[in-house]
């Protein structure tokens, strides 16, 4: 019998925090985060970090695990999110991944192949030699010229990876991004109520230029600063929206209200990138959250999630 799994995907701002607590709190639920980072310590505002008290109880997963110099891929967060699924699973609860990093949420839904390709040592060794002569940021852009995808993910200082990108690609002839996104299986290993959240495009803007100005209100340019002033700069996790346009005003490139503006926007443009991927990448059935969390959608999610799984207790 398969494991089962909510899946709860959409684009920034539409309200998958509140759904998932709901829906942990009816069937016996734990959350697992499915944000490339919600897992660095010390990023809560800026990540929209659920807090505790918005928890409500309710455990959740792979938040604050990395410091936020540490590098974390695809395949990392597939290695420890699968055995949290059995654990929660076996423990007699419901697994919740909460997210909107579709490529994590399908490296898991669909399992993805991260490591079957063969190697070429001899390669790699050039690859680390030469790094060391022309830099993270020459190395990163030979992958940028052979695979764009790939570079997009893969940060630059995440040398490891981009020298493995290189390698797969030099090995296969075929692009690294190409081959990571095999599919393990035609369907899900899980029994899996795949859900996913939308809203109308001018709302959901306003409530990201809202969320925008009340992470400011909350602290979001003193814990930038932080970050800063700790001298994390060509790290993944800064690169994130929220963090990436404040350096900017730190380093005098650009006026606070200019940063604060450019924040918003990056935010909207990255909630429309998000809202394509999962309507072309994901088979989720979709719901519409313009009302807000109204008794009646609650009620509709609850249904489809019961025509997909069957739980021992509700």
């Amino acid at each position: 019998m398969k494991e089962q799994l909510i899946v709860i995907v959409g684009p920034t701002a539409v309200g998958k925090t509140a759904l998932s607590i709901n829906l942990a709190k009816k069937y016996k639920g734990e959350v697992i985060s499915g944000d490339s980072m919600q897992v660095y310590k010390g990023m809560d505002i800026g990540t929209a970090k659920v807090t505790a008290e918005e928890q409500e109880g309710v455990r959740h997963h792979l938040i604050d695990i990395l410091d936020p110099i540490e590098p974390f891929s695809v395949a990392e967060f597939q290695d420890r999110c699968i055995p949290l699924i059995s654990e929660i699973n076996d423990n007699g609860h419901t697994p919740l991944l909460v997210g909107g990093t579709g490529l994590y949420v399908n490296a898991i839904t669909k399992q993805y192949q991260f490591e079957s390709i063969p190697t070429d040592e001899r390669y790699r060794k050039e690859l680390e030699q030469l790094v060391t002569k022309i830099g993270n940021e020459q190395l990163h852009n030979r992958l940028k010229q052979v695979d764009p995808n790939a570079a997009q993910l893969i940060h630059p200082n995440n040398v490891r990876r981009v020298i493995r990108a290189l390698e797969v690609t030099h090995v296969t002839g075929r692009p690294f991004s190409d081959q990571q996104l095999e599919e393990k299986e035609e369907e899900s290993p899980y029994s899996l109520a795949l859900i996913g959240l939308t809203m109308e495009r001018e709302m959901l803007y306003e409530r990201i230029n809202k969320r925008v100005d009340l992470m400011m209100e909350e602290g979001l340019l003193e814990e930038a600063r932080s970050l800063y002033d700790r001298g994390i700069r060509d790290c993944q996790s800064v690169q994130a929206i929220g963090y990436k346009e404040l350096y900017t005003y730190f380093d005098g490139l650009m006026s606070l209200e200019g940063a604060v503006e450019s924040l918003k926007q990056n935010s909207r443009r990255y909630a429309k990138r998000q809202l394509t991927w999962f309507r072309n990448k994901t088979d989720a059935t979709w719901f519409d959250m313009s009302n807000g969390l109204t008794d009646q959608n609650f009620q509709e999610i609850c249904s489809f999630i019961e025509g997909k799984l069957t739980f021992i207790s509700k």
